[in-house]
């Protein structure tokens, strides 16, 4: 699989074609990934999000699925979101268009995450203890409720980007 930001500003988390998604780090060992004895897996409960976004039980707390695209994901603290790289000629040429298709997003119905600290982005197939020996992503997020809401955006004609923002929520 070709790596578009290799090396880039920014690190990019890949896909082997199903779902992204963000686990808490204090239950990645509740998450089997593609493994299992059952007949739907954690990975299948991942594939059938439909949308952007979604929210699974893991653990006593929840993870967010990023859906509808494997596309490589990366997340910006400066503004709370992450951003899916669906088209651009260059990691630079996407990273410029972030605040402006931050203003001109039309955003999907927000949702409401409560996580109890940092959350790692990885491939939903892949169990939870082995996320640091994959392509992953850790994300540093104070303990609390944030609003999330996604967005898909096509600032240029050449250029689509994925948006999926944390917004912090006031106790």
């Amino acid at each position: 699989m070709p790596r578009y930001a290799d090396p880039g500003a920014v690190q990019w988390v890949e896909s082997g074609g199903g779902p992204l998604i963000a686990i808490p780090e204090t239950v990645l060992p509740f998450w089997a990934g593609a493994d299992g004895d059952d007949m739907s897996c954690d990975y299948d409960r991942a594939c059938d999000v439909e949308g952007f976004i979604g929210l699974l039980p893991v653990g006593d707390t929840r993870a967010l699925v990023l859906g509808d695209d494997p596309a490589s994901t990366t997340y910006l603290p400066e503004h709370g979101v992450f951003v899916r790289w669906c088209a651009a000629d260059s990691e630079d040429e996407l990273l410029a268009v972030v605040p402006a298709a931050l203003a001109q997003a039309a955003w999907e119905p927000e949702t409401e995450w409560t996580v109890p600290g940092p959350v790692v982005l990885f491939d939903a197939a892949w169990p939870g203890t082995a996320s640091e020996s994959t392509d992953h992503l850790r994300v540093v997020l104070e303990p609390g409720r944030y609003g999330v809401r996604a967005a898909r955006v096509e600032p240029g004609p050449e250029t689509w980007v994925g948006l999926v923002q944390l917004r912090r929520l006031t106790p």
